[in-house]
């Protein structure tokens, strides 16, 4: 088993396919020369040529409706957006293109499209450049939402939504491009759907997906350490279908629940997974479930206002201990 970056991760699991697929095709924004922004498809312009490979505009709609028509064809193009913010300019080809083509062909046609794309608060990138978008997303019917918190999931998450017949959105996160962990020599495809026990646990649960899973696994070892309190982590890596027997399972060994999200919390994550405790194992609570969010507001450009406006695994300790009178 190696130890390679999330990146590397990426780049595996697209060269895998594309090596055993002629159909599998990659586009976008200096993916091909350059190797992406973020090194996930460095080498492959080399390897497999320009009609493979493809090079964009910088025309986010133009060109994920140009792939999703491909898809429809029977081709299989893995998109990417540089940035999760552009993304708000290919939304009508993957929400009323891409999402709904099965629903209203009646089953003729189908859309085995991947859109990846990066987003989440980097370091200082400014308002119009830290989106968290991955709640508008999990909100479209036909479309399914995944999004990897370490390289294992990173390389079997895509190389399942490539194999896919239905239209997959990847949401990854900028900050951990770099981060490393171990993944399978073999090849291996993870389940698009359901979630992880990333630390069993016995006295509170906490929810996490990409990054904000790291923060709650940093949060459970204080807890456990200095206060005595053995908190459940759970990797909600799938946000569309949310993992309701998952959730429902946890909480109901646990009894208490946090959900920890970087985006802003009105309409979120957080708020479906609160809809299905309170759905599913509302009787089971020992306290109300609580979120642990970003402020309501645009990420500021300045770096002290940017860490202020964005959670973190002391607000997630604050908010355990809170819950429990301490």
């Amino acid at each position: 088993m190696a130890e390679i970056m999330f990146w590397e991760a990426i780049r595996r699991a697209h060269d895998e396919e594309m090596t055993r697929d002629p159909l599998v095709i990659c586009m976008g924004e200096d993916i091909g020369v350059a190797g992406g922004t973020y090194k996930a498809t460095q080498g492959l312009y080399d390897k497999y040529g320009a009609e493979r490979v493809i090079d964009t505009p910088i025309s986010e709609n133009g060109y994920t409706g140009l792939g999703i028509g491909a898809a429809f064809l029977g081709v299989r193009p893995v998109i990417e957006i540089m940035s999760v913010n552009f993304a708000w300019l290919a939304m009508d080809q993957i929400f009323n293109s891409a999402a709904k083509v099965r629903y209203m062909s009646g089953g003729q046609l189908t859309a085995p499209v991947v859109v990846r794309s990066p987003g989440g608060t980097a370091h200082q990138l400014g308002a119009q450049h830290s989106a968290r978008m991955e709640k508008v997303f999990m909100g479209v019917a036909g479309l399914r939402v995944v999004t990897p918190s370490n390289p294992r999931q990173a390389y079997g998450l895509l190389k399942s939504a490539i194999r896919c017949d239905d239209p997959v959105f990847i949401n990854e996160h900028e900050l951990m491009y770099n981060m490393k962990g171990e993944v399978p020599d073999e090849e291996f495809f993870h389940p698009l759907e359901g979630s992880e026990v990333s630390r069993e646990g016995r006295d509170v649960t906490l929810f996490g997906y990409n990054i904000s899973v790291h923060w709650a696994l940093q949060a459970a070892e204080v807890l456990a350490k200095q206060h005595g309190i053995d908190a459940e982590v759970i990797d909600l890596y799938c946000l569309a279908p949310l993992d309701r027997e998952g959730i429902r399972k946890s909480v109901s060994k646990t009894h208490r629940a946090v959900i920890i999200e970087e985006a802003e919390a009105p309409v979120g994550v957080g708020s479906e997974v609160m809809a299905i405790i309170n759905e599913e194992c509302f009787f089971e609570l020992d306290a109300p479930p609580v979120r642990v969010s970003a402020e309501n507001v645009p990420i500021p450009y300045n770096h002290g206002m940017e860490k202020a406006a964005i959670p973190n695994p002391q607000d997630v300790v604050k908010a355990v201990l809170k819950m429990f009178g301490k």
